[in-house]
């Protein structure tokens, strides 16, 4: 039998325990759901390297009991070198994935985390941003257990991060960190936690950590200077929403694919699926998520060269109605279109007062561009190798854009008075985990941990080769397995509980203040609660 997690005080929830544990002792002395999350962000920076740190970029959503709903956007922009001409010069058609040219746009994690913490210093007097840091400063310079996640990422992605010579000196150079349970410590990371918690978050873009990070960049062969950690800073924005039966849905604009999540999600509500896990549940949202990547695909990117507008598409209730009808509820549509890559970290945290936080935070590919910056221990994210090299388009790379993400934290409010956050890890496969978790647990009445622990499916590409397949993980009914392949669907089968359907997790709290919390089985993660 699953069992969610219920409190009434506090509750974190992220893919690995020790940053839940981290977020909740913060809870627990009395700071914010904000607070939380960025202990909970910066220990898992520590102790889940492979998939998020300070370099990397990161979005919040959060609820207010008072009804507000906000946005931080903390996603930087490509550097000011970082033209057609730098990469044609060197010979190439596409940007890298990997190596300094890679590692072309500015990190924004931590402004996220700063911004936040000015938003918790408006409701309450916070905790000394030391408070905060403390586990990940602890786990960095005294050390972790490698995960199963972390090791085997490491063994598999090692031919390909060898390129850089830190990265291997400090990493992949041991070969016992390879295996589940190792020892891994990251000492240049707790100096450089400890120097933001003395001298405070903005030093990461315009105090000395910035221009040492400026520095092994540029050694590594980044475009990035310092005037780029200068120019730097996370924006508060306001959310997408939609309307669906008995509740309205929040994620983050553009450039996220958050318009997807909420897409599908609308498109469903109109389908006829009465039934959970049936062939109408799964196929209708498979088929949903096609019509809501067509959208994504041709439009979604940084707002300021965005042709439509995401919030308008949501509201359009005649192209919602007529996206609806035109999917075929026997028959799986072709589906040729080329998928979207990259991976992360979701974690969320209510507060007794009621403060719900649905927060993202990657490094985009596993250990990033894998330039890792020795004086700082920070590994450089590659989110701006999605980029096309072209004059003009879609995803162009032009000095100062944001570029695409598949990062997208959701939320919803119940008219019922429960607030749901709820996300996973990814890329492509980031709002098709929403819809099933939301589904599962809003439309059929699923129980939370059940929902995230069920069965889940992915069209297209997270990790691995290149794919279009609908690959289900094979504890599915064979029943329902061959309805979808007699629809059409080209159904792959993957083990239960693959990592390659994301680490997801979900909180709920209801009217009364009861709080009830799941985290995911194919993750290292826990709910902490009290």
């Amino acid at each position: 039998m699953l069992h969610t997690f219920h409190a009434t005080r506090g509750m974190v929830t992220s893919p690995h325990h020790l940053a839940s544990q981290a977020g909740l002792d913060v809870l627990k002395k009395g700071g914010t759901a904000l607070e939380a999350v960025v202990a909970t962000a910066a220990t898992l920076s520590a102790v889940y390297p492979h998939m998020t740190g300070l370099g990397g970029d990161a979005f919040w959503l959060i609820s207010y009991p008072d009804g507000r709903t906000c946005v931080i956007d903390a996603c930087g922009a490509a550097a000011t070198n970082a033209s057609l001409s730098l990469y044609q010069s060197a010979g190439h058609t596409d940007i890298p994935w990997r190596g300094g040219l890679a590692a072309n746009s500015m990190a924004g994690a931590v402004s996220g985390w700063q911004e936040a913490l000015c938003q918790s210093a408006a409701i309450k007097p916070g905790l000394p941003l030391s408070e905060l840091l403390k586990d990940a400063i602890y786990y960095a310079e005294a050390g972790y257990a490698v995960s199963d996640s972390e090791a085997s990422l490491l063994k598999e992605k090692k031919a390909e991060l060898a390129h850089n010579q830190a990265f291997m000196a400090a990493y992949a150079g041991q070969e016992a960190l390879m295996r589940r349970g190792e020892i891994r410590r990251n000492p240049a990371l707790g100096r450089t936690l400890r120097s933001l918690a003395e001298d405070g978050l903005e030093s990461f873009y315009t105090g000395r950590i910035a221009h040492v990070l400026a520095h092994d960049l540029q050694q590594a062969g980044s475009p990035l200077t310092p005037d780029d950690f200068a120019r730097h800073k996370a924006t508060l924005t306001a959310p997408l929403q939609a309307s669906i039966h008995g509740a309205t849905l929040y994620n983050t604009p553009p450039p996220t694919q958050g318009v997807a999540s909420l897409a599908i999600l609308r498109l469903f509500d109109q389908l006829h699926a009465p039934e959970a896990e049936s062939f109408a549940h799964i196929h209708g949202l498979v088929e949903a998520t096609k019509k809501a990547f067509l959208f994504r695909n041709a439009h979604v990117g940084d707002p300021a060269y965005m042709t439509e507008c995401a919030q308008s598409f949501l509201n359009d209730t005649e192209q919602m109605k007529s996206l609806a009808a035109s999917i075929d509820m026997q028959h799986a549509m072709p589906w040729p279109v080329p998928s979207q890559q990259g991976d992360t970290t979701w974690m969320g945290a209510i507060d007794s007062n009621g403060i719900a936080v649905s927060m993202i935070q990657s490094l985009y590919f596993e250990f990033g561009s894998g330039v890792f910056l020795p004086e700082t221990g920070i590994l450089w994210q590659n989110r701006g190798s999605s980029f096309r090299l072209a004059e003009e388009g879609w995803n162009t790379l032009k000095p100062g854009r944001k570029p695409f993400h598949t990062l997208n934290p959701a939320m919803a409010r119940f008219h019922d008075g429960r607030c749901m956050v709820y996300g996973t890890m990814g890329g492509e496969g980031q709002p098709q985990t929403q819809s099933a978790i939301f589904t599962r647990y809003a439309r059929y009445g699923i129980p939370l941990q059940q929902a995230v622990t069920a069965p889940r499916w992915l069209l297209g590409r997270t990790w691995g080769a290149e794919s279009v397949s609908l690959k289900m993980e094979s504890n599915f009914s064979e029943a329902l397995i061959q309805q979808l392949r007699l629809a059409g669907h080209d159904v792959e089968l993957v083990p239960p509980l693959s990592s390659m359907m994301g680490h997801a997790g979900a909180l709920v709290r209801h009217r009364c203040g009861l709080i009830e919390g799941a985290a995911d089985p194919r993750s290292d993660g826990s709910v902490a609660a009290f």
